[in-house]
Order: structure tokens, then C-alpha cells, then sequence
């Protein structure tokens, strides 16, 4: 099992750089999670970190963790206050047309027996905002850059959906299943959390190498 590459790290927190196909919580099935490696990422420390929000399984990218308790509770405000600044980076299966915008979409949650539950936009949703910018096109895929103000589940695949016309590549909820790509193609690319007077926690993860894989490289 491989180390989990850390993108920022000093005496509070932690940003590592998780993979696709890691779940942070542990699932139903009992596969396993990060939360079977937290105790690898002590680092000497008294307890394991803490996972301060959640990436969707598929998502890759920065994800911060508190080193201890004080830690969790100030940086879960700074998301709640929405004094972080957090950019994805996404592979939408179509060519979007404009080059940037802004899409206000409120979400709810619906669920079936059959289905399961997903999003939908919902004008009693809970409000829903995200910047987007248009960065490349190759081959009838768009690379977009996402910048939520909003935090709420599955905001950017189905603003994606909903506000672009065109779900990220090989989302199998809000999309379809892409043989090009092995999951859906969202990626947290950077992270900036702020902390009163202290120095910002500021991180960037890597351009993933399935995404250069359909063509794309990193735009400055």
C-alpha cells in the first residue's frame, strides 16, 4: 500500500492528495477506506488526523485533515463560514460553448427504492452557487475549472449537468459510464483555508494522469 502524498503540512493540519477511487469514509461493505490509513498519517503525533470535509469517492485531489481535535472544530467553522477557497478541475462530456459563468441552482435530495437517492435542482433546495471557466476542448470533452461558494453534496455534478447541459465524463448518476475513463473525472486541484492571523493553509494537487490521458494538459 502506498503513502498518501501530503501536499501541506505543519503543526495543525494536514492536505493530502487523495486518489480516485478512495472512499474517506469506510463503506457499508467494509472495503477498504482512508480511514484505515489515518493512523499511518500520525506522523508522531498524539492522535490520527481527521478528515475536515469529503471528497466523493471518485474525486481526486486535495483533502485537508485536522492533527487534532481544537484543529477539527476551527477549520469545520472556516467551511461553514465559507472562508475557504476551493477549485476543481473537471472533464464535462461535451463541448461547452462559453468561455465562463456563474450557475445559481438550489439542490435537494430525492431518493427511490429502485434509483437510490441523487440531486436535483429545486427551487426549495438549499441555495447553490458555482463559478465555472471553460480552460480547453479536445475531442468533444471540455475541461472546466469549478470554483463552488457553496459546499452541498454533488454540487458540481449536477451544476455540471444542470447549468453546462453536459455531465462530468463517466459519471454513472448524473451521466453514464465513459470507457475512456475509469471514473468520474473531478479533481480537487487546490485548497486555501483561512486562519485569522496565522498563514493560510494553501495547497495544489497534481494534474491527474487520466485527465492527460484524453488529451489535457495543465493550463497556467
Amino acid at each position: 500500500m502506498s503513502a498518501l502524498p501530503i501536499l501541506f503540512e505543519d503543526g495543525e493540519a494536514l492536505v493530502i492528495d487523495k486518489p480516485a477511487g478512495l472512499p474517506v469514509d469506510r463503506p457499508r461493505s467494509g472495503a477498504a477506506s482512508l480511514h484505515d490509513r489515518l493512523d499511518g498519517l500520525k506522523l508522531g503525533f498524539q492522535w490520527p488526523p481527521a478528515p475536515v470535509h469529503r471528497l466523493d469517492q471518485d474525486t481526486s485531489g486535495c483533502l485537508l485533515l485536522a492533527r487534532n481535535p481544537k484543529a477539527l472544530k476551527r477549520f469545520s467553522a472556516a467551511f461553514e463560514a465559507r472562508q475557504v477557497e476551493k477549485t476543481y478541475l473537471g472533464l464535462v462530456a461535451g463541448e461547452v460553448a462559453e468561455e465562463s459563468g456563474t450557475i445559481e441552482l438550489s439542490l435537494a435530495k430525492i431518493s427511490s427504492a429502485s434509483d437510490g437517492w441523487r440531486m436535483i435542482p429545486a427551487k426549495k433546495g438549499k441555495p447553490a452557487i458555482t463559478h465555472w471557466t471553460r480552460l480547453a476542448v479536445c475531442d468533444g470533452i471540455s475541461l472546466v475549472q469549478f470554483s463552488p461558494v457553496t459546499g452541498r453534496t454533488h454540487q458540481i455534478r449536477i451544476h455540471a449537468l444542470a447549468g453546462l447541459g453536459f455531465a462530468l465524463v463517466g459519471d454513472p448518476i448524473y451521466g453514464s459510464p465513459d470507457s475512456r475513463a475509469g471514473r468520474t473525472m473531478l479533481h480537487a486541484s487546490s485548497l486555501v483555508v483561512q486562519r485569522g492571523i496565522k498563514p493560510p493553509i494553501s495547497a495544489t494537487a497534481p494534474f491527474p494522469a487520466d485527465f492527460r490521458a484524453l488529451g489535457f494538459e495543465p493550463v497556467p
